[in-house]
């Protein structure tokens, strides 16, 4: 045994015994955690979505270029790792390489290799300039990513000197293989093959000890990502659409309702809190963070883990009783109820987090437990539970809307197995007068293309959606569970509805409690009726047209298509993008409550996205939600255009644009 395989076995066997250690703590915390975790299914589709975005990197390519400069890096050190593992075996058992795999094959490997470590090296400086010069407005400036990127760079130099002082002291037969250590290995010409070897293991051993150094470093460190990001990659959420988690209120043994702790959240959340990079794509897109809210969905998930860390001895010693609560001095409930549950910075998350479930979660535990939600709330909550509405309009008056139009309900209808659709109005579409007017076109188009529907009328209760969204649970599944009643009763199978928010509600969460219904945004129903040729916009309207697009509509349920493609088929409409659309699209400000809650600190959501709409030059900015239509409406009267720009709902223009 030589004294370098003496040495290493002693120095690997401390740093890979402390790393473990570390990843065995991290590992109790999760199984510590008291909320069940998410389903494992789709085992092959989630193996194909973890080779796209781990090996693909392509969730993190979605931003350029440090998207390129990552992937660089992440392939780099895949490709030099197995040198690095050449190494140390060589270490551990002298003579010992990978040259049995042919000479050819050995000398294609250290080019590649070659090339990788000279990449790595390019790309860590970007990432150091990018840092220092550029410093971008949603990364984190910490010296944890400083040491690593020096770590990094001091590994990549230590290798292609280990390079540059074997072609000196060896010249094997691959040095030719190795461009860019040859190259360099020109400025030592003369050096005799003594000395080269005695560099060749001084960089050597800086190589082999920056890499053990960088094993323990991982656990403690934000690049705690590097092991953590490829399981959140298999466990993510495989749909875009997604209900939230139901309470079994049922189980009397459940004595928590929400998240009060960091332990009543899942092992799921804490492996969220291990994946998070704090590269700050999150707060790019954030509408709260943009206008000066408390909300950081980045810094959220960064005092969660903080929260973890700091309760982690009393966690792992079970006592439950003396964890902190997760509402702090970082944590506030400003924070808290700052969110539009918009899911921007869901969708941007390269490694896959959910941060809209944590907020949902300690919302529950707020409203429900400790009775401590905004003031205006509990007159929403009160009409919700007497008037089936979050507004206090008469439950009697829900199918006033329809006066006039001959519209029936399903009690009236002797089959509604023989309707194509139930209307689902939802409470804007019965009591907002604004909103009133766009599910009267919207009937317009049905009857033109000769649908056969009809409405639940007075029986239609609120989904619930709001009431959930702002925390109060028991409240959703009240209304929840008396809607699906109706709707069984009447065996209805197909419903449309022109708004989002009970679109998703009816779509995604009546299932958890017996409601399973194909469902379709009127955007989509619009959007097939022309298609099918039961609609044909034939008049034409000369606007300039931009479109908003709804939070619940796409980031949720990924439809954006169909609205625009029932815009473009209008004669005569010039159809523009805002800068921010689709996926970056910015929400109106009224998603997860909001809309019934006053907005305080910062500048008024809406405000801004009506500005980026007025940016366009669009005479008309086209909605397909009643609660965006609400806020861009506010929007324009608080910019004084209301009488120049106009806010229209597509079953509106459609309705116009058809005879």
């Amino acid at each position: 045994m030589t004294w370098q395989t003496f040495a290493f076995i002693i120095v690997a066997g401390f740093a890979f015994t402390y790393a473990g250690l570390k990843v065995k703590v991290l590992l109790d915390l999760m199984r510590k955690q008291q909320g069940k975790g998410p389903k494992l299914d789709r085992i092959p589709e989630r193996i194909v979505a973890s080779i796209a975005n781990v090996f693909g990197q392509s969730a993190v390519n979605q931003k350029q270029p440090i998207g390129f400069i990552h992937t660089v890096i992440f392939w780099g050190f895949l490709i030099i790792s197995i040198g690095t593992v050449e190494q140390f075996l060589s270490t551990l058992y002298s003579g010992w390489g990978l040259e049995f795999i042919g000479n050819t094959a050995y000398s294609i490997l250290v080019r590649v290799q070659d090339y990788f470590t000279t990449a790595i090296l390019f790309a860590v400086a970007y990432a150091f300039y990018r840092r220092l010069v550029i410093k971008p407005a949603g990364l984190t400036r910490s010296n944890d990513a400083n040491i690593v990127l020096t770590f990094t760079g001091g590994l990549m130099v230590a290798i292609l000197f280990m390079n540059v002082f074997m072609i000196l002291a060896h010249h094997p037969y691959y040095a030719d293989a190795m461009p860019v250590s040859n190259e360099l290995a020109r400025f030592f010409n003369g050096m005799n093959p003594e000395t080269a070897e005695v560099w060749f293991t001084v960089f050597k051993w800086i190589h082999m000890l920056l890499v053990l150094g960088f094993s323990m470093y991982i656990p403690s460190s934000k690049h705690l990502h590097i092991l953590a990001a490829g399981p959140n990659s298999f466990l993510k959420k495989l749909d875009r659409e997604k209900a939230m988690k139901p309470i079994d209120f049922t189980n009397e043994s459940l004595t928590q309702y929400g998240a009060a702790k960091i332990t009543d959240l899942n092992w799921k959340d804490d492996l969220d809190l291990y994946s998070c990079t704090e590269c700050g794509r999150c707060e790019d897109l954030c509408p709260a963070w943009n206008t000066g809210k408390p909300l950081s969905p980045k810094k959220l998930i960064i005092d969660l883990k903080a929260n973890l860390y700091r309760n982690k001895e009393r966690i792992l010693a079970g006592k439950y009783d003396e964890i902190e609560p997760i509402i702090d001095g970082n944590i506030t409930e400003d924070v808290i109820w700052a969110c539009t549950s918009c899911r921007a910075c869901e969708v941007a998350c390269p490694v896959f987090i959910e941060q809209t479930d944590k907020i949902y979660d300690i919302r529950r535990n707020l409203v429900m437990m400790e009775s401590k939600f905004p003031a205006e709330v509990q007159t929403v909550f009160k009409n919700m539970e007497t008037n089936a509405s979050p507004w206090a309009f008469a439950a009697s008056d829900r199918a006033n809307w329809s006066d006039g139009l001959e519209v029936k309900t399903l009690s009236e209808v002797a089959d509604a197995t023989a309707l194509d659709v139930l209307l689902w109005v939802g409470c804007a579409g019965s009591f907002d007068d604004r909103n009133k007017k766009v599910l009267r076109s919207f009937v317009s188009l049905l009857k033109k293309a000769d649908v056969k529907f009809a409405i639940l009328g007075n029986e239609e209760q609120c989904t619930g959606d709001p009431a959930r969204r702002i925390g109060n649970e028991y409240l959703f599944q009240t209304l929840a569970t008396a809607n699906i009643e109706n709707l069984n009763r009447y065996n209805v199978k197909k419903i449309v509805t022109a708004c989002p928010h009970c679109f998703n509600t009816l779509k995604n969460e009546y299932k958890d409690f017996g409601g399973t219904y194909e469902v379709i945004h009127h955007s989509q129903y619009i959007s097939q009726m022309i298609r099918e040729g039961k609609l044909k916009p034939a008049n034409t309207l000369d606007a300039k047209v931009t479109f908003h697009d709804s939070c619940y509509l796409g980031r949720w349920n990924n439809v954006y298509d169909e609205p625009r493609a029932v815009l473009e088929s209008v004669p005569g409409v010039t159809f523009v993008e805002m800068k921010n659309h689709h996926d970056q699209s910015m929400c109106c400000g009224a998603g997860g409550g909001r809309m019934w809650m006053e907005e305080k600190i910062g500048k008024r959501v809406n405000i801004t996205r009506t500005e980026q709409a007025l940016d366009t030059g669009a005479s008309i900015i086209a909605a397909a939600c009643p609660f965006c239509m609400t806020m861009m409406n506010d929007g324009l009267k608080s910019k004084e255009k209301q009488d120049t720009v106009k806010i229209m709902d597509i079953a509106e223009l459609m309705d116009q644009a058809t005879n």
